[in-house]
């Protein structure tokens, strides 16, 4: 199989654009191969066991499986973390969400030892992100799943920063003490609710971990709710929330956080114009 039988093969699942992406991400991620080695023809020389892999891969992408899960890889910020199923796959719209935390309205000398706290840390590509940045910070994260921490562990080893990640469910946490008060709580939480799911792509729907996408309908900002309980016991003084956010549910969780007493609200649009995140002082 050539670079251009996968895209034409991928192509009346992802289209034409989408598929010659994915199949030029297999053969950089599993081969080395860049795109000008494939102008040249070395997809022609894969010994025959990895063409046999090959096949293999190009069934699974046929099944709508992520190229990310297929590949064990994701990229996020110009590094790659490893992914697996059980695992959300980190997103081009997050890294928006971790520049906006970079360019921070934060006025303090000590900018560079700030605690940062994100919850549900998935594979851990915000935390790790953001104690790259700071080298001097403590970065703390969160997640329910065992799965996700394990693997954001090993990015986190494998990037070489240092994290404390800890099993923690925020809808169940009980908390009596707080030692060590954050300067910044960022999340992505889940915020898809289940009548979106039919509008959703199959890739993401069958294979991605639902547990990290969707809320009940009748609560769509259940997550935020708690972060933000949690933030007013824990935020420092003129704290801030960050948080990645359902477009459809922008202004309602704008007037959430306002009768919980943050201000300095601001909503800002991602790439494609859609409200996706906003952050609240405390």
């Amino acid at each position: 199989m050539t670079y251009e039988t996968l895209w034409h093969l991928l192509t009346p699942l992802y289209g034409e654009g989408e598929a010659k992406a994915i199949a030029r991400m297999v053969y950089e991620v599993r081969y080395g191969l860049t795109f000008t080695d494939l102008c040249i023809g070395k997809d022609t020389q894969l010994s025959a066991d990895d063409q046999a892999e090959l096949d293999e891969i190009a069934q699974r992408l046929e099944r709508h499986e992520p190229i990310q899960y297929v590949l064990g890889k994701a990229e996020f910020m110009g590094k790659w973390y490893d992914v697996e199923p059980g695992v959300l796959i980190p997103r081009p719209e997050t890294e928006e969400l971790v520049r906006w935390i970079s360019l921070s309205p934060d006025p303090s000398p000590k900018r560079e030892g700030r605690h940062f706290l994100d919850i549900g840390t998935g594979s851990g590509c915000i935390a790790i992100t953001l104690a790259a940045m700071y080298s001097k910070a403590k970065v703390t994260a969160w997640d329910i799943s065992e799965k996700a921490l394990e693997v954001a562990r090993k990015n986190a080893k494998r990037l070489g920063v240092n994290i404390t990640f800890e099993q923690v469910d925020i809808l169940n946490f009980q908390f009596s003490t707080f030692n060590s008060p954050f300067d910044i709580i960022v999340s992505n939480p889940p915020y898809i609710c289940n009548k979106e799911r039919e509008a959703m792509e199959q890739n993401v729907l069958d294979y991605e971990p639902h547990e990290a996408l969707f809320v009940p309908d009748d609560d769509p900002l259940l997550f935020y709710r708690a972060i933000a309980d949690y933030g007013k016991k824990t935020l420092k003084s003129d704290g801030w929330l960050y948080f990645e956010i359902n477009p459809l549910y922008a202004e309602p969780l704008r007037e959430l956080l306002s009768t919980m007493s943050y201000h300095d609200l601001e909503i800002k649009n991602d790439q494609y114009g859609k409200q996706r995140f906003i952050r609240a002082r405390r």
